[in-house]
């Protein structure tokens, strides 16, 4: 159960970026969200108070825990294929998890460290783990040539700043929140970058190349970076009208722009019969999820027909955790040498992530007031279980060796493309 990497015995789960980042984000997926419907619930949590209270807990590990350790998983494999450069070696990853995991324990047991040193730990270890990720990846991006993936850079960077002001403000006594809400921006512009350049590689049929009985692959998939970066800045400018306004008008009407800029993105999926496969339709979901969440946040803001965290709910529980959950179960079969899972229980958890998405966001209707509580559980359940079932199927896939003689993060034997490359036009 172990390979060789630099002359001596490594464990396979050590042996590529995304194998213990993808278990830690179905671990955290799990854990998290169960500690939240607990604490919601009054289940013998009513003493624990993390810095600035469970709610921001709960937001914050949502985005910078589950949703970063998902980001650094696919990026540090990702990164590699895109650029040529070097793998990440053991010792920095294994650096890189006990940071996350330091992060966690700090932020989740502040209020019991000793001596107030609970929010300067918990700032000290989650700001520098964001911060080394994107050292990390940063300079391989700038020397590639073409510079084309410099927006997960910028990305990264703008996630840092998020987070650093979020402390800031639970240093200064402020609300943490808006810069929570300005993290979500910020992973939607992530989900769409690594998205699309995933997706050519689906619905082209790349993914599969070298597959015994495969079909050839095709080009009739073509991710068109004018709509790409019209929905990136429509993302963008509806985050800056968020963080000035507050909300309002100008936010609403901008959250509708960034709506309709992500169903124009959605015009280049309809490529025929390529698209009616269980990994396209995941990720073209992942798209309508986001385009539903901005246009229900617009609606919201405008009309004041719901809560505008019904929105949120369909990016956050919805888009993040479909996207999620869809690329790690591509990269984490095909980078430990192993074709697709094919079994029906992964279209099921991909269905119930969606749906436990829509349950949540359907709290804040007036009509379902009096079942708010049972909708909430609900949903926080379906959600949690469909990443316990990712967890109980691919934790001997990437704990385990590969099966192939291949080592690293090779594709299985006779495939030559990465489901993190494509066609270059595309990226």
């Amino acid at each position: 159960m172990t390979a060789q990497h630099g002359g001596s015995a490594v464990h396979p789960l050590w042996s590529c970026g995304f194998r213990p980042f993808f278990v830690l984000t179905s671990a955290s997926a799990v854990v998290f969200l169960s500690v939240w419907m607990l604490f919601l619930n009054g289940a013998a949590l009513s003493g624990w108070r993390p810095p600035g209270g469970v709610l921001l807990w709960h937001a914050h590990e949502l985005v910078f825990g589950f949703g970063l350790a998902a980001a650094a998983g696919f990026l540090l494999t990702a990164i590699p294929e895109f650029t040529g450069a070097a793998p990440i070696a053991v010792r920095p990853l294994t650096g890189l998890v006990a940071l996350w995991l330091m992060a966690r324990a700090a932020y989740a047991l502040a209020q019991w460290l000793p001596f107030g040193t609970g929010l300067g730990l918990t700032v000290l270890c989650n700001v520098s783990f964001t911060a080394v990720l994107l050292i990390r990846l940063a300079p391989a991006l700038w020397r590639d040539p073409r510079r084309a993936h410099l927006g997960f850079a910028w990305t990264l960077a703008g996630l840092l700043l998020a987070q650093t002001g979020f402390f800031v403000a639970l240093f200064a006594g402020y609300d943490g929140l808006p810069w929570i809400h300005g993290a979500i921006d910020l992973t939607m512009v992530l989900i769409l970058l690594a998205g699309s350049r995933v997706s050519m590689s689906v619905l082209n049929g790349y993914i599969e190349a070298g597959r015994p009985g495969a079909p050839s692959p095709s080009d009739h998939y073509l991710a068109r970076p004018p709509r790409r970066y019209l929905a990136v800045f429509s993302i963008g400018a509806c985050g800056v009208a968020q963080a000035v306004l507050g909300g309002g008008p100008v936010a609403g009407w901008a959250a509708l722009a960034a709506c309709a800029a992500m169903l124009n993105v959605l015009n280049d999926w309809h490529v025929g019969r390529a698209l009616l496969t269980r990994w396209a339709l995941m990720l073209y979901a992942c798209f309508w999820l986001i385009a539903l969440g901005y246009g229900a946040m617009g609606l919201a803001w405008l009309a004041g027909v719901w809560p505008v965290s019904s929105g949120r709910h369909l990016l956050t529980a919805g888009a993040m955790g479909l996207s999620v959950f869809t690329i790690m179960s591509l990269a984490g079969r095909i980078h430990t040498g192993r074709w697709l899972d094919r079994r029906p229980w992964l279209p099921a958890a991909a269905g119930v992530l969606a749906l436990a998405a829509l349950i949540r966001a359907s709290v804040g209707l007036p009509e379902l007031a009096r079942w708010s509580w049972w909708l909430i559980l609900t949903a926080g359940m379906l959600w949690v279980g469909a990443y316990a079932a990712y967890l109980w199927h691919a934790w001997p896939v990437l704990a385990g060796r590969r099966l192939d003689g291949r080592e690293g993060c090779a594709e299985p034997a006779g495939k030559t493309p990465s489901p993190f490359s494509g066609p270059e036009s595309g990226c």
